[in-house]
């Protein structure tokens, strides 16, 4: 698919996407908002897990990323396009968040924690550090691309230290904050690891398949290679193994424990139909790339790229499994609600990778490959 086509596809699913989540909100309000958050929240993360690939290989003086460091550096345009979609849900639909009407019944520090003055200023803190971020680190990208002999170590480094450390705590907070808060007497204390692993896992799988798209058209086919897609997957093996790790600890001591308030998370997770999505979770996210990605052929070309498009889809599931059971009650559909809102956020998150333009970023990364060969 060229660009130009892939352009009007970004529309179409934007123009559609938008037109089923405004039916949804006459439909169905509850349903529709709680597509929308996970929607925002998925494009949030991919944008922000791209801007995590891009820090944690400056700080690790990486160079095998030289080739296609800014796709992923792009990624972080999704970030304001999640953080929009979230301010909506904020604005117009805050009783999803019981708490907000609720907020005596809180004891603690949990009720100052989830105050909705406190609960609107920190959402505010975190967009605004991330925005500051990735304004520096994609620019200094950019510009490396352009003319690799301005790249300052000790100047790239410093911003992208600042960025994980900033991003660890943040991300974390956040994922308390716009997810686990729907359900307030709940808490998972690895909560955050949890959401980082599915987030960069997910953000990994999307860059597979956009480096595949840009070689498919052409564009940089020189400089990305299958020693490239090799460790991609590789490192899509070992997150989606991490997640695995993840789900595994929170699942294995809470069913333990049997705790009343935290086992009821996943009572309501395994009732009825939603026993068939809990195990459909696991499968996607992490049976289906370990068992494939084992072999080292997978690791490259259309295999990989099913196996990405499985962990893409895995990550929707597991954002739909933990909101939309906290907000709707009743087993699992899917209908206008739901695909609306994905379908306006796919659109916009090609819309804002688009926006930069492949061939810019092809010729750019070329000449970086080429100057740093010679």
């Amino acid at each position: 698919m060229t660009p130009a086509r892939l352009h009007t596809v970004a529309r179409v699913l934007v123009v559609a996407g938008v037109a089923g989540a405004v039916a949804g909100l006459v439909h169905d309000p509850a349903r529709t908002w709680a597509g929308i958050l996970i929607a925002s929240f998925g494009t949030l993360a991919a944008g922000l897990g791209g801007l995590f690939f891009v820090a944690l290989n400056r700080v690790c003086g990486a160079t095998w990323d030289l080739a296609f460091r800014g796709v992923p550096a792009t990624f972080a345009a999704a970030i304001p396009v999640g953080a929009a979609g979230l301010a909506l849900v904020f604005v117009f639909a805050p009783w999803l968040y019981p708490w907000m009407a609720e907020a005596g019944h809180l004891t603690g520090f949990k009720a100052v924690w989830l105050s909705q003055g406190f609960f609107y200023v920190r959402a505010a803190v975190y967009v605004a550090l991330w925005l500051v971020f990735a304004a520096v680190l994609v620019g200094r990208t950019r510009q490396i691309a352009i003319d690799p002999s301005s790249d300052d170590a000790r100047a790239t480094r410093a911003p992208a230290t600042a960025f994980l450390i900033v991003f660890a705590l943040t991300f974390w907070l956040a994922s308390v904050d716009w997810i686990m808060s729907l359900e307030p007497h709940w808490y998972s204390t690895i909560f955050g690891v949890y959401h980082f692993a599915g987030a960069f896992a997910s953000t990994l799988a999307l860059l597979v398949l956009a480096l595949m798209w840009l070689r498919r058209q052409g564009l940089a086919s020189h400089t990305i290679t299958d020693a490239h897609f090799h460790d991609l997957g590789t490192l899509l093996f070992a997150f989606s193994t991490f997640w695995m790790y993840i789900w595994f600890s929170q699942y294995m001591l809470m069913w333990y424990s049997n705790i009343p308030e935290e086992a009821t998370y996943y009572v309501r997770r395994r009732e009825g139909a939603w026993l068939t999505l809990f195990y459909l979770n696991v499968g996607l996210n992490w049976v289906v790339p370990f068992l494939v990605l084992l072999f080292r052929r997978a690791k490259r070309g259309r295999v990989l790229a099913a196996v990405a498009a499985i962990v893409v889809a895995g990550r929707a599931l597991d954002l739909y499994t933990m909101i939309w059971p906290a907000i709707v009650a009743g087993g699992p559909r899917v209908g206008l609600c739901e695909l609306g809102p994905l379908a306006a956020a796919a659109g916009l998150f090609l819309l804002a990778l688009l926006g930069w333009g492949p061939r810019r970023h092809a010729a750019t990364v070329e000449a970086a490959a080429s100057r740093a060969a010679t």
